[in-house]
């Protein structure tokens, strides 16, 4: 009946492997007890104690039988936590060779996709830097060309205000008859300025000259009713408050023209600067997270690599061991069925009998075979045992000698058997503690 190994606690390592057997030293003692007692001095030394070489037989090879049980559980057990291994380990190794051949693609793709982000990132954050400059130049030529218009706006209000202060009192002095008087005062003189420019009419022009030339002789000869002058002087006057109140309303709109731009470019000036600081944090972090992500991609490329030559190589192991583990577990069984059938033949009424008839006092003896042929058997017994031990040696020196005497050679068996023992004690505590450690 084959064996079905069960999963209960699954690891991480594979088991280690079981001890070997030491059934070699076995075997060959039990032929060496077969020889003996077939011998007919060996009967009478059986004799002398009392002890049945039968039953010593019997009893040596029911020992065997329960190691060789004892061994084929404890081998069991370690198989089939191996194969409990196999299984899970191997389910393991294949989930995370899937999980990586998964996380590889994406990882690969996030990094492409990081590595554009990054160069559009710094193309931004360079042309804002190039527009926050370019609003700043802007601003600052506006508030130089504002300072210059506001400069010959202030000096030509000023002169305009003269002027006009200066006509004010001209028609005064005309309404009220009084020209002799104003051409006296610097009045005069300004209306003798403005009337010489090119922005009134000849006709205008020539009369305000010719009223100011005639007043140096005799200025009281004017005649005021006749109005000429005076409105000349006045239609100036206005046509002056006229060109005052439109350059104040210019100045007023560049003023406010100036602000509106210097507003704009200001608030654009803060959101350029806002958005390259937050696109530069974001630089920052798109830089960290794409040397994280190529570490991982490394990571992750080398354990899948890793995961799936072990997962070949325990393939390999796990149909290695299962396949020693047959070949054991037969042997096994013939071993056993070997000993079963010895033990009944041995323990049967009729062989007893039958060795009782054959044989003056009790001993173990092949029927139809000699005791030289067993002789030549246990010799050869011996020089397939453990090479060599001076024990094997002296009890092989016996049985060549004519006269043989197994007394010695009894008590050094027993020896052997209590040593090998022993032996496998120690083999056992080994085995306990190499399982304990790794």
């Amino acid at each position: 009946k084959s064996h079905q190994p069960q999963c209960n606690s699954p690891s991480r390592q594979p088991p280690s492997r079981g001890p070997s057997r030491a059934m070699a030293p076995h075997r060959t003692l039990v032929l060496l007890a077969a020889a003996l007692a077939s011998c007919p001095a060996m009967a009478r030394v059986a004799t002398r104690v009392s002890v049945n070489p039968i039953r010593r037989v019997v009893t040596m090879l029911q020992e065997m039988q329960k190691k060789i049980i004892g061994e084929g559980e404890t081998e069991a057990k370690l198989f089939d936590e191996y194969m409990c291994y196999c299984k899970t380990g191997g389910s393991t190794l294949q989930a995370s060779i899937d999980e990586a051949t998964t996380k590889i693609p994406q990882l690969e793709s996030s990094i492409e996709g990081f590595g554009a982000e990054n160069v559009q990132l710094v193309q931004d954050i360079d042309q804002a830097k190039k527009d926050r400059a370019e609003s700043e130049a802007t601003m600052a030529e506006a508030t130089g060309i504002r300072e210059k218009e506001a400069a010959a706006y202030a000096k030509e209000e000023a002169s305009q205000k003269t002027d006009i202060a200066a006509m004010t009192k001209a028609v005064a002095a005309l309404e009220k008859g009084m020209a002799g008087a104003f051409l006296q005062t610097p009045e005069a003189a300004v209306l003798s300025r403005v009337a010489s420019s090119d922005d009134w009419e000849q006709s205008d022009r020539q009369a305000i000259a010719s009223f100011l030339s005639a007043g140096q002789g005799d200025a009281d000869s004017y005649a005021p009713s006749s109005g000429e002058i005076l409105g000349i002087v006045k239609q100036m006057k206005d046509t002056m408050s006229k060109d005052l109140g439109e350059d104040i309303a210019a100045e007023e709109a560049a003023i406010k023209e100036n602000e509106g731009l210097i507003a704009a470019k200001t608030k654009e000036v803060k959101a350029l600067s806002q958005s390259i600081e937050t696109k530069t944090t974001r630089l920052g972090e798109t830089g960290t997270g794409l040397v994280e992500m190529k570490e991982d991609l490394d990571d992750t490329k080398k354990a899948l690599e890793e995961d799936t030559k072990f997962l070949k190589d325990l393939d390999n192991n796990c149909a290695t061991k299962q396949g020693e583990w047959d070949a054991r577990s037969k042997t096994r069984a013939e071993e056993l069925v070997a000993l079963a059938d010895t033990i009944k033949i041995l323990n049967d009424d009729d062989a007893l009998d039958l060795f009782k008839k054959a044989l003056p006092s009790p001993s173990l003896l092949q029927l139809k075979v000699t005791s030289k042929e067993v002789m030549r058997r246990a010799r050869q017994a011996l020089a397939r045992g453990k090479k060599h031990d001076v024990r094997l040696n002296l009890i092989a020196m016996a049985m060549h000698g004519k006269k043989v005497s197994f007394d010695k050679v009894i008590v050094m068996v027993d020896e052997m058997v209590t040593l090998l023992k022993k032996e496998q004690g120690d083999d056992d505590s080994k085995k306990t503690y190499c399982q304990k450690e790794f």
